[in-house]
């Protein structure tokens, strides 16, 4: 803690000449506080104030919700010194000062914590207010803002009471927007506002005004652990001991006549990337107006006729911030009476395709270098480019369009509340939350819809910056929307539709959609292309894809895959004209039944394998043999039992018989993996023989080409001795046979615990380790992957696991196992390739662990793979190993 005098510092003062903080200071002041005191930094107008620190809120907290000391003493000085700077008094009657007060934490949190604005207002000062801005109408909105503000934020009164009651005005007076209201309507405004407050909290509404700022303070501390607040930091990650600062601010009017107003813009297009000046304004308002989507505003750019040299400002201030913080910037802004003021800057909120873009662009101007560009990019954010959209070739017309807030396509089922789009995602329903205006209350609904639609709202409204920092395909402000929300219909164009009913929406075009639309998969190109051809310069592991089929493949090159880690050959036998034989094959008594029925499954395998081959020429493929239980592979219904007995000419009851001879109890762990090779050797025999054939194919047509062929499963040296054996002298036959000598690796998956402890025994018969994380985290913990939805989500809440283990790797537990294997197998077998095959391969928390491991690549679904190209690349940056570069380049040659 920062300390002045022997005493601790809990305030910071910024602007008027004063400024004590910079924008370095993010963790003590927070983002907004530190950004303030930037941009006064950089002689730009910012109304004065002063910023209460983070730590000052871990401090209420820590002493039960009490002021810590000193901080009485401090906000009073640093009020007499804003004070000075303006020329007003805080509570003045006839010259009041009026403050905003702020929440900040570290990373921009938009509307999840609370603000008060106009502060300082009573039935005396407004009065001064109105004497001073020779605008009685101005001073008695301000004042009926601030009640409606203060009584929702600080004393819990609900909002929509306030709301209905101004709602109620307007219709007695006929105007359907709160300008149109006169001085005499807001005044009797102010006093129903009054009594709203008397009667729900049984006391008056507190006229002194230090009173209103301690309680304001207080309510900021406190919404740092609000309901939304907390859902919020848990989706995206915040930790809960970070805290949030409060900003304390000279307020300036947007709502002071046409000449005024306020507005919220970017200095690169948010949704785009495109480089312009890009935002919103609404004349003759404040803040909180833009930001809550209550009125549809206008593009900034109309700044230009209203007021040209407001806009003209706005321009070159952009260009300075952009040069000091070489990032895209979120500014807020107010006009009052053609003066402007700088309220806030912060790196602003952008979807995928805007950061990918901005990023490569930034490099290409000489702002940024590539490596910046690269790390500048989340992991997590690009899988949005990889959402689909709508299928150009669809005939459907849209039956609204609003404007496309967030890119990309989504296709559910109507939810109009956020608990309603949670139940239902949680029901395993697709859902498209549709509401007249989002607030942070939705959060958890949001989050768990495909994508959202309102009716009101700009391009910077709440729903709008919350659906692009999720990735989420977003419109808003689709006026034809007419919202019932206590019937739950909404009716379009003629239509009528209700919850649960399919709509779809664009996020791209802002076009909607009733029904289902058909949706395309995307493709890599342009700026996404770019970035990730620069961050494969800079990553040293390897990226293959999981790819069972030959359209798999081909999707995992396009990608960017440099071959594929894992080819489930179980996968195989369940296509159309496979399953028989398969089946066949099972329900065999001797070993020359069952080869007769393999034999009909080698031709079909050895086709497949010829076809990934071809798709994935001059890269490795690695095929893992048959895994599964043989259980798995039999009906379980009495009318499918019985249709699989008319095609294979036996009674039910054979099949019937024959299934309970191969139930097990607890058949993840029983006969499956390397033991069905060893118990039916045949099988993998038969898989090795389709496996070389298929090669050796490949070969004659000219083409390079090196099988891996994997064994899963294996606890024990001796299992993998035993199935390498038989597996080379197949490999061995086939290439006699074929007139064709090819290179090829024999290696094992390590999903075993007991495999990881003894991997450097392992190791001297293995060419090549894969980690199946999937089962060796399910066997590591003792929980099992199919069933875990039912306690792990709990454990996750209650803090007792950090994540979800089986889609982030448990790094304390299955980590250690890992790294063990990794080291003892290298050590024992310098030429060990060692890869990871689970699903943990696509998850960028997991992949900076498998770099730190030392592992040689990674192999996820194909459309993970751009995710852990990305994060490989910043993983390295941020902690090369060993020899980074070097290593980098040795990665790219061995795949």
């Amino acid at each position: 803690m920062a300390s002045v005098d022997g005493r601790t510092k809990w305030v910071y003062f910024f602007g008027a000449g004063q400024t004590e903080g910079r924008a370095d200071m993010k963790n003590l002041l927070g983002g907004k506080g530190a950004n303030l005191a930037e941009m006064a930094n950089l002689g730009i107008e910012v109304p004065p104030g002063f910023t209460i620190t983070t730590e000052a809120c871990n401090e209420f907290y820590r002493r039960g919700k009490r002021w810590p000391e000193g901080l009485e003493e401090q906000v009073k000085e640093n009020l007499r010194k804003l004070e000075q700077a303006m020329g007003r008094r805080f509570g003045d009657p006839a010259n009041p000062l009026l403050v905003s007060v702020r929440s900040g934490a570290r990373v921009s949190m938009p509307g999840m914590m609370d603000t008060v604005l106009n502060l300082g207002l009573n039935d005396v000062t407004v009065q001064g207010l109105a004497r001073q801005s020779n605008n009685e109408r101005f001073a008695y909105d301000s004042y009926r803002r601030f009640i409606q503000m203060y009584g929702d934020v600080v004393l819990g009164v609900p909002r929509h009471l306030f709301e209905e009651r101004l709602d109620a005005k307007k219709k007695a007076r006929g105007v359907t927007e709160d300008p149109q209201l006169s001085a005499q309507d807001l005044r009797e405004l102010v006093e129903e506002f009054k009594g709203i407050v008397r009667q729900q909290k049984g006391q008056a509404f507190p006229e002194d005004p230090w009173e209103q700022l301690r309680g304001a303070i207080d309510a900021v501390f406190n919404s740092w652990n609000n309901p939304r607040a907390i859902k919020y930091r848990e989706i995206h990650h915040i930790p809960g001991d970070w805290g949030t600062a409060v900003n304390v601010q000279a307020m300036v009017f947007g709502n002071m006549g046409e000449d005024s107003g306020t507005g919220v813009a970017f200095t690169r297009n948010p949704s785009t990337g495109v480089k312009e000046f890009y935002g919103e304004i609404l004349i003759n308002a404040q803040g909180e107006d833009v930001v809550a989507g209550i009125r549809t505003p206008l593009p900034v750019a109309v700044l230009k006729e209203k007021m040209p040299h407001v806009y003209a400002q706005l321009e070159e201030i952009n260009k300075r911030l952009e040069a000091a913080y070489r990032d895209m910037l979120d500014i807020e802004f107010t006009v009052q009476q053609g003066k402007l003021y700088m309220l806030q800057c912060r790196v602003g909120k952008r979807t995928a395709m805007a950061a990918v873009r901005i990023a490569v662009e930034m490099a290409q101007e000489g702002l940024i270098d590539r490596q910046t560009a690269v790390l500048r990019v989340a992991p997590e954010q690009i899988d949005q480019l990889l959402h689909p959209t709508i299928d150009p070739s669809a005939r459907v017309e849209a039956v609204a369009k609003g404007l496309p807030a967030s890119p990309g396509a989504a296709v559910g089922q109507l939810a109009f509340f956020a608990d309603d789009a949670e139940r239902m995602a949680d029901e395993g329903k697709k859902v498209v939350l549709i509401r007249a205006e989002t607030s942070p209350e939705d959060i958890g609904g949001m989050y768990k819809a495909q994508g959202i639609l309102t009716s009101r709202g700009g391009m910077t409204s709440h729903a709008a910056v919350v659906a692009r920092g999720m990735g989420k395909p977003c419109v808003v402000g689709c006026g034809a929307l007419d919202i019932d929300e206590k019937r739950k219909i909404v009716r379009v164009n003629g239509r009528e539709l209700r919850e649960g009913d399919w709509i779809t929406i664009d996020g791209s075009t802002g076009n909607v959609y009733v029904g289902q639309v058909p949706l395309v998969q995307p493709e890599l190109s342009g700026y996404f292309a770019t970035l990730l051809e620069w961050a494969d310069e800079f990553r040293a592991l390897g990226v293959r894809a999981n790819a069972d089929t030959p359209t798999d493949a081909r999707t995992a090159r396009q990608f960017g895959a440099q071959g594929i880690g894992l080819c489930r050959t179980e996968h195989m036998f369940f296509g159309e004209g496979r399953i028989i034989p398969m089946r066949e094959m099972i329900l065999s008594d001797t070993k020359e039944e069952r080869e007769r029925a393999l034999a009909k499954l080698l031709p079909l395998q050895r086709g497949d394998f010829y076809e990934i081959f071809k798709e994935m020429l001059g890269h490795p493929v690695v095929i893992r043999l048959l895994d599964p239980p043989l259980h798995e592979f039999l009906p379980k219904e009495p009318g499918a039992v019985a249709e699989v007995a008319r095609e294979m000419g036996v009674t039910p009851e054979v099949i019937e018989s024959r299934s309970r001879a191969l139930a097990e109890a607890n058949p993840m762990l029983g006969l499956r993996g390397c033991r069905l090779g060893i118990v039916y050797p045949e099988i993998y025999e038969m898989q090795t023989r389709a496996i070389f054939e298929a090669a050796c194919r490949v070969a004659k047509e000219g083409h390079e080409i090196e099988p891996e062929v994997m064994i899963p499963l294996v606890g024990t040296p001796g299992e993998l001795a035993f199935l390498k054996e038989r597996c080379q002298k197949v490999a061995e036959q086939v290439m006699a046979e074929q007139g064709v000598r090819l290179p090829y690796r024999i290696g094992t998956m390590i999903e075993v615990p007991r495999a990881a402890l003894v991997a450097d025994e392992i190791a001297r018969e293995a060419q090549f380790f894969s980690f199946g994380t999937n089962d060796l985290t399910q066997m590591t913990l003792g929980f099992s992957r199919d069933d875990v939805g039912k306690y792990v989500p709990t454990y996750v809440e209650m803090g007792l696991l950090k994540a979800d283990p089986f889609q982030t790797l448990d790094v304390e537990g299955v980590g250690q196992l890992v790294k063990m294997g990794v080291e003892r197998g290298k050590q024992a077998n310098p030429d060990l390739v060692v890869g990871i095959c689970g699903e943990h391969g696509g998850d960028p928390a997991s992949v900076w662990f498998f770099h730190e491991a030392g592992l040689d690549y990674v192999s996820c679904s194909p459309y993970r793979v751009p995710v852990a190209r990305l994060a490989a690349a910043q993983a390295n940056l941020s902690k090369p190993r060993a020899g980074g570069k070097a290593r980098a380049v040795e990665a790219h040659a061995a795949d």
